[in-house]
């Protein structure tokens, strides 16, 4: 696979016009107040106007959907070529709905007074009522992949003429698993297409797929792969499992007034930590896989119009939330996989905002925490407590705490004197 490759951090332009967006496109996109284009998309758009393939590495929170949300909008615009019954000119596969939602959400208000039509596949919702919706076409299908090969299998969608085929969080589709789906998907596209990759990391399996399906990309880079943006202040705090909660609600009632996600690995400590959140006087909501699409969505609002100021969330979210009032993310229990830290904490410090990420890890933890910090290339500053004997990496050794009482804040057989090694809720 050759590839042209792009820093995006070098590759600048004082407006959109001087990308080759049109004119109409400009114009609405200063209405929205949005004027100055970010590295990414200075980077993405030019080439994918041009038709190219690419692939794009870039964080969250750094312009990714307008990166290849508006060349395809000018292309779709341009061409005048409404798409058939069934078919859609132009395919976008998302890993979450919170994701596919966003992206289709950010679509239609660029792309006011266009023309194009859009449609949205994700589960939790009726797939009779999108099969009524894919019947009439889409100039541009917003996707996830297991949906989307449920409607493949009764015939509702025909991707035989789909020109494009973008896919957002590639990475973190194939640590879901879908990478079986998204070869089926891809054996239905025409061989004759622009495929553009957007990722945070760049796994070997990354590589491979994008080997096999793209065709001289260019290469855009925002920031090294794994590694999240500047702008957000990382802190662990080495705390016993039974002082992880009432750390968390200190923590949190000390900024009762800004955002603040919450992430944990199991559905049900997610249920119990907003439970507890609640109980302390803090509003607090929670998405999950547990919850239907009804309730994710009215939490998501909840937390997005500042209705509640917390959402507890298990990975499954992490990156479908585009909130830029998000100041704080606090992982409560680690990721078993380091990348997903990354996704984590760049639910913050997003649109040029700062924020912070609040890392608690117990004894059991450590084993992930070493991986992270490999990970990032980097140690994470210590807040509180410090790191437990015998589980010392060469990244800890000669670290000492920023501040508070020791492990746990409490007694060393842990909070109310019970021992340290007890499950995280």
């Amino acid at each position: 696979m050759k590839t042209t490759d792009i820093l995006a951090e070098t590759a600048t332009a004082s407006g959109f016009a001087d990308l080759g967006l049109d004119a109409r496109l400009v114009k609405r996109l200063a209405a929205l107040g949005i004027e100055t284009p970010t590295p990414v998309q200075a980077g993405a758009i030019p080439p994918m106007l041009a038709g190219k393939d690419v692939l794009a590495l870039a964080q969250t929170g750094t312009g990714k959907t307008a990166a290849f949300g508006l060349p395809l909008i000018h292309q779709l615009a341009a061409a005048r070529l409404p798409a058939a019954p069934r078919q859609a000119s132009a395919l976008i596969l998302a890993p979450t709905r919170e994701l596919a939602r966003q992206i289709l959400d950010a679509l239609t208000g660029f792309s006011r007074g266009t023309g194009l039509g859009f449609a949205l596949v994700t589960g939790g919702s009726s797939i009779n009522n999108q099969i009524r919706q894919l019947a009439r076409g889409a100039d541009i299908l917003v996707a996830t992949p297991g949906r989307l090969i449920d409607l493949m299998e009764r015939r509702a969608v025909d991707l035989s003429a789909t020109r494009h085929l973008v896919l957002d969080e590639a990475d973190q589709m194939l640590d879901m698993g879908f990478i079986h789906a998204l070869k089926r998907i891809a054996r239905t596209l025409p061989r004759e297409r622009q495929t553009v990759l957007f990722s945070a990391t760049m796994p070997r399996l990354m590589e491979a797929v994008a080997a096999e399906w793209l065709t001289d990309p260019v290469r855009v880079e925002v920031t090294p792969p794994g590694r999240p943006i500047s702008r957000i202040a990382q802190s662990v705090r080495f705390l016993d499992p039974a002082a992880k909660l009432e750390r968390l609600i200190e923590l949190l009632a000390a900024h009762r007034d800004e955002n603040a996600l919450v992430f944990t690995r199991t559905k049900r400590g997610a249920e119990k930590i907003r439970t507890a959140l609640e109980r302390a006087g803090l509003e607090a909501g929670s998405i999950h896989g547990n919850k239907s699409q009804g309730q994710r969505d009215r939490a998501l609002r909840a937390f997005r119009e500042g209705r509640s100021r917390v959402l507890v969330a298990t990975d499954v979210a992490a990156r479908g939330i585009d909130i830029p009032a998000v100041r704080h993310v606090y992982n409560f229990d680690l990721p078993n996989v380091a990348d997903n830290y990354v996704h984590r904490i760049g639910r913050t410090a997003r649109a040029g905002a700062s924020g912070a990420a609040i890392a608690f890890c117990s004894a059991e933890e450590m084993k992930e925490f070493h991986a992270i910090e490999k990970l990032l290339g980097t140690a994470i500053p210590v807040a509180e407590g410090t790191p437990w004997p015998g589980m010392r990496s060469s990244a800890t050794k000669s670290r000492r705490p920023a501040g508070g009482r020791g492990r746990g804040a409490g007694p060393r057989r842990g909070q109310g004197g019970r021992p340290r090694r007890q499950r995280s809720a």
